[in-house]
């Protein structure tokens, strides 16, 4: 028989891991349900839809993504803190079930720190690993979100039974945090991680939140028309628009002679930050009606920039029909700046910003 080490402190109470483990459950789920839809939305099947409407609902799903991401990082700490005397546990393996426990907890704990770290570094555009991110990133969750429902399934009784037994039942808490005392500090260590860097995703915070990654003023940028190799002050531009049965092609001066909508549209990034700006341009209606188009028509839309992921998206035509969809050409009233897309750029509602496409060069027509 092996004997089992003595750690006197109430935190690793098998009440306290239970009770943490379910604030922790609670954010992967959030993190990995909001990320789900962040990938759908960027590599939309056939069979997805998704509303044009209200305009912040992609900056609030993707806001809950990161700041949950941030939140799990204490909780997860936390519970590996309240477990670990059980690592000491002797015999390593007592059964079938024990190694398969055993096992999930070790894909668990690697999968969510790779999740996690690798998450910190992307929204502080750190790409120090070698590999594409959301890529990686997407087939991890897969894993980390199974492992989790490994576990659960496994320890589901102890977590029953134990929710259930008070805290302060047993022998008297002692040490220097108490069974409370721990999930109270524990819920202040998730509560600040979540204050701290709300600003990103809530405009309204973020001169209030110090660890904010969409800070200074104006409109954040990601990527600029000299990263992009894009020349930006080619005089002979003209947008194409590809239609059934030839090309209409519009310069700079026929877009803004065409009907103006302005509005208030928020940019979203999958890096959790939202900025709002005031927009002006075409919309794709109106752009489509120009072009001898009936509305409703599903686009392509390709930007100058060659060689990226990202220089071809595509506006589905429910999207499309959207007139604050618009084929922006002015920025909080001024001309478009490089950085930001001239001479002309996608805006629309509810779209990852990466799916805004800047520097366009061609329109088809679907």
């Amino acid at each position: 028989m092996g004997t089992r080490p003595r750690f006197r402190s109430e935190a690793h109470d098998a009440r306290v891991t239970s009770r943490v483990g379910v604030w922790l459950g609670v954010a992967f789920g959030l993190c990995f349900l909001t990320g789900l839809l962040s990938h759908l939305l960027q590599h939309p099947p056939g069979w997805f839809a998704w509303p044009t409407r209200p305009v912040y609902l992609y900056g609030i799903t993707q806001g809950i993504h990161v700041v949950s991401g941030v939140i799990a990082v204490p909780l997860l700490l936390a519970k590996l803190w309240s477990v670990y005397p059980r690592l000491f546990q002797r015999p390593v393996v007592r059964s079938a079930g024990h190694a398969l426990e055993r096992l999930s907890i070790l894909v668990l704990v690697s999968a969510a720190f790779f999740q996690l770290v690798t998450g910190l570094f992307n929204v502080a555009q750190n790409y120090a690993f070698g590999f594409f991110f959301p890529q990686v990133h997407y087939l991890v969750a897969w894993v980390a979100i199974g492992s989790v429902l490994v576990h659960v399934a496994v320890k589901l009784p102890v977590v029953r039974r134990t929710l259930r037994e008070p805290l302060d039942s047993g022998p008297p808490e002692r040490g220097l945090l108490s069974r409370r005392g721990f999930l109270r500090v524990t819920a202040v260590a998730g509560g600040t991680a979540a204050v701290a860097t709300a600003g990103a995703p809530i405009e309204a915070l973020r001169p209030v939140t110090p660890l904010t990654w969409a800070t200074g003023p104006g409109l954040p940028v990601n990527r600029t028309a000299a990263a992009a190799n894009v020349r930006v002050d080619d005089p002979d531009w003209r947008l194409a628009v590809a239609v059934p049965g030839g090309t209409r092609t519009f310069t700079r001066a026929a877009l803004a002679g065409l009907p103006q909508t302005t509005a208030r549209l928020p940019i979203t990034c999958v890096e959790g930050w939202t900025a709002t700006a005031t927009w002006t341009g075409v919309a794709v209606p109106d752009l489509l009606r120009a072009a001898g188009v009936p509305e409703g028509r599903a686009v392509r839309l390709v930007s100058l920039e060659r060689g990226s992921l990202w220089s071809v998206s595509e506006l589905s035509a429910h999207a499309a029909r959207d007139r604050l969809a618009l084929l922006a050409l002015r920025l909080d009233g001024a001309d478009l700046p490089p950085d930001h897309g001239y001479p002309c750029r996608l805006i629309a509602p509810n779209r990852p910003g990466v799916l805004q496409t800047k520097w366009l060069d061609r329109i088809e027509v679907l």
